[in-house]
């Protein structure tokens, strides 16, 4: 019984070794991480920290794309950059889809109907304001909205596109994806 049991204890112990490497190995690349004092908050917050301020600066910058887009053409959508960034993050859209599709179907706001800049439901469905159409129409994009997910969930942006307007208008998808490229060029450096 004895000797069954310092076996057992011989295995718990090469467990570590042969699933998850050294674990000497392992204490090294951890006191580079957190020091030999135990965790270095200071260090694992500032990775957390750096990482939040590129992300933030990434959507920031997004934003001021979108705006500069629809500003230098005097369009209605300017200064929603930011709105319509959040939305598309929080649908896991595209980050130019909901400006794009606004821009072929109002000129980015200047004939929007009822505060409807994207067209949405024919026209024929009206907002309180822009804020609303944009989380409305970016939630059934992302495919968030179960009346409609059967279009837009999981579907590629391409395939979102050909729901939205594609089997009507052949050229409506391309058209679309060609405003989301002029978004992108956009240089905000010089703004």
């Amino acid at each position: 019984m004895k000797k069954q049991t310092i076996n057992l204890m011989r295995g718990l112990v090469l467990i570590p070794f042969l699933s998850l490497g050294s674990p000497l190995a392992m204490i090294h690349s951890n006191l580079a991480l957190f020091g030999n004092g135990g965790p270095n908050v200071a260090t694992v917050s500032g990775v957390v920290d750096d990482q939040a301020e590129a992300k933030k600066a990434l959507l920031d910058e997004r934003a001021q794309k979108i705006d500069a887009y629809f500003a230098d053409r005097d369009m209605p959508l300017a200064g929603y950059g930011a709105k319509l960034v959040k939305v598309a993050e929080k649908y896991d859209l595209d980050w130019r889809l909901l400006p794009a599709i606004a821009i072929k179907e109002s000129t980015g706001g200047k004939f929007a109907c009822g505060n409807n800049p994207f067209g949405w439901g024919s026209c024929k469905i009206k907002f309180k304001n822009f804020d609303a159409a944009i989380e409305t129409v970016g939630r059934n994009l992302g495919g968030a909205n179960p009346a409609t997910e059967q279009y837009y969930k999981d579907a590629t942006t391409e395939q979102k596109l050909h729901q939205y307007n594609g089997t009507v208008v052949p050229t409506y998808t391309a058209s679309v994806l060609k405003f989301m490229d002029l978004i992108e060029q956009v240089d905000v450096g010089a703004a």
